[in-house]
């Protein structure tokens, strides 16, 4: 086929003009504009389907859903108490620094749990001014702030935000994998929230084969961030000992590798982070050019990179620790300041750099992920399913085919052609909409055929009541078709309706059978009504036919 015509639109646009000449020199004037104005819009729907336009899954073509084509099938739940912790963290960080600004001395703050923390020990002479730092903070309708006691307040999250919190943790985790799943090349992906708590993720990767990689870049949290180390030791036991068995408030301890592989080295770093995911621009994978060994180049953003300049200018000499997902990778010195650019070493082989410089890229997911169902599809599966609903659909379309012509003779082959309009409209729609095409959505097709059916079979039998009582071929066509009208749009719109009920509240399988159903019941109506009324209006025009084959 020349270049030019792998364009659907040059090549639909001159089947149509080739047809519209056809349809002028063949057809009666009053029906050569309805014959270039159908044949224009099969057409277009036999164009949307036509093979040179590319393999797999490129525009144009129907896309199989995962039953269908193989893939994998997987749950998540979102950790939500995560998102609801560090709120809180960001809550006591962000009153920690008030009071150390105001000069006050307090004995504690710390969190008591995933929505609360507290404000203890006070000094006396500095309650009021406490009090007004945690009022103008936290005195709003998302936090509820009390004085359960002399010197003592206890801030709580209120319902309202919790719920806010939960949700806003989940419209990001979604986000975030639709940004991984893209990186992976995944055509066609299903990444939606689920369950009757709304706390969970449907993933329906079709065509991936490679679990375990799936599974890596969806579920790595990929939380950095760069914190300054305050000090470092060999077990927990023994950091705990430089600071009299109790962490700092605001320091904590995490673990990461050690001098000698296999060995731990635990670290005490400050809460804070001078930096965080958030203020990366760009990561990308790379060889560290000193030790030829893997590693992830990243670059901030403008606030970012001062904030990291300003930070690392007043801490050289200090070590800076690289934290993801709270382990540390490592813990290089500050030898002198640092801009818009770093460098993350570790231990990597390629294809964990590769992974962790797209999952920095995409964004941290807001909390972690856990695997409450996996279900991989085998692609010679589902090539099974295709088979099997093709030899459905096809058996049934011909018991259909030799039902109508045995009981309607010749209108019977009229009743096929508009059958076959019908399926050819439905596929044509899913193919310019993107919609995916799943194993109920076959049983959808074959219902749509059904549906058909009844619909030729209320005109014909109209029809023949009508030449029953004297009526001329004609006149019958016509009373036949005009007295069905409104029991045609009755009948498809109660459908329209139940199909449009399982699409809004309907899972995956259940979404699939309602678009077929949608699809194929708006291409019944133009096809068994308005295609099957130009055919007998056309045969009508070449003979005038005292008596109908019906």
């Amino acid at each position: 086929m020349p270049p030019a015509l792998q364009n659907p639109f040059l090549l639909w646009f001159l089947l149509s003009v080739a047809l519209a000449v056809l349809c002028y020199f063949t057809m009666r004037r009053e029906l050569r504009v309805r014959a270039t104005l159908y044949g224009s819009f099969l057409l277009a729907c036999i164009v949307a389907m036509w093979p040179p336009y590319g393999k797999d899954d490129t525009p144009g073509k129907i896309h199989l859903g995962l039953d269908l084509k193989g893939g994998i099938h997987l749950v998540l739940q979102v950790v939500t108490d995560d998102a609801l912790n560090a709120t809180v963290d960001d809550a006591v960080s962000a009153a920690r620094t008030q009071a150390t600004a105001k000069g006050i001395t307090v004995g504690a703050i710390h969190r008591l749990d995933a929505t609360s923390f507290a404000v203890e020990g006070v000094e006396p002479a500095r309650v009021k001014d406490m009090r007004d730092i945690l009022h103008d903070y936290f005195r709003s309708p998302e936090w509820d702030l009390r004085e359960p006691g002399e010197a003592r307040f206890l801030v709580k999250m209120t319902d309202s935000y919790v719920n806010q919190v939960r949700d806003r943790t989940v419209k990001e985790a979604i986000r975030t994998l639709e940004r991984r799943v893209n990186q992976l090349g995944v055509a066609e992906p299903i990444i939606a929230q689920h369950g009757a708590r709304g706390d969970q993720i449907l993933v329906q990767l079709p065509g991936v084969t490679d679990v375990e990689q799936a599974k890596r870049v969806i579920s790595t949290t990929a939380q950095l961030s760069l914190q300054m180390v305050e000090d470092s030791a060999g077990s927990r036991e023994s950091l705990l000992d430089k600071t009299q068995g109790k962490v700092p408030d605001n320091m904590e301890v995490v673990q990461g590798p050690g001098r000698e592989p296999g060995q731990p080295e635990f670290y005490l770093v400050r809460k804070e982070a001078v930096i965080t995911g958030r203020d990366l621009k760009n990561a990308r994978a790379g060889v560290d050019g000193q030790t030829n060994s893997p590693d992830v180049n990243f670059s901030l953003n403008p606030v970012g990179a001062d904030k990291f300049k300003r930070e690392t200018g007043r801490s050289v000499g200090k070590r800076l620790a690289i934290v993801l997902d709270h382990s540390v990778i490592s813990a290089p010195t500050i030898h002198s300041q640092i801009g818009a650019e770093g460098q993350i070493t570790g231990r990597f082989s390629t294809q964990e750099a590769d992974e962790l410089a797209k999952n920095l890229r995409a964004g941290a997911l807001p909390a972690t992920l856990k695997y409450l169902q996996q279900l991989t599809v085998g692609a010679s599966l589902g090539r099974d399913s295709i088979r099997q609903g093709i030899v459905a659909a096809g058996m049934g379309m011909a018991f259909l085919a030799i039902f109508m012509i045995l009981y309607y003779r010749l209108s019977g082959v009229n009743a096929i052609v508009a059958l076959a309009a019908n399926l050819l409209i439905l596929l044509g729609a899913m193919a310019y909409t993107g919609a995916t095409l799943t194993l109920p959505g076959i049983a959808g097709v074959i219902l749509t055929v059904g549906v058909g059916v009844d619909t030729n079979v209320l005109v014909f039998e109209r029809i023949r009541e009508e030449l029953r009582n004297g009526k001329t071929v004609k006149a019958a066509i016509n009373n036949g078709f005009d007295r069905v009208w409104m029991t045609i749009l009755d009948t498809h719109a109660t459908a329209l309706i139940a199909a449009a009920f399982l699409f809004q509240f309907g899972t995956g399988p259940v979404k699939g059978f309602a678009v077929t159903l949608v699809m194929g019941l708006i291409a019944n109506i133009f096809a068994s009504y308005f295609v099957s009324r130009f055919i007998f209006e056309w045969v009508l025009g070449h003979r005038k036919a005292a008596t109908l084959s019906i």
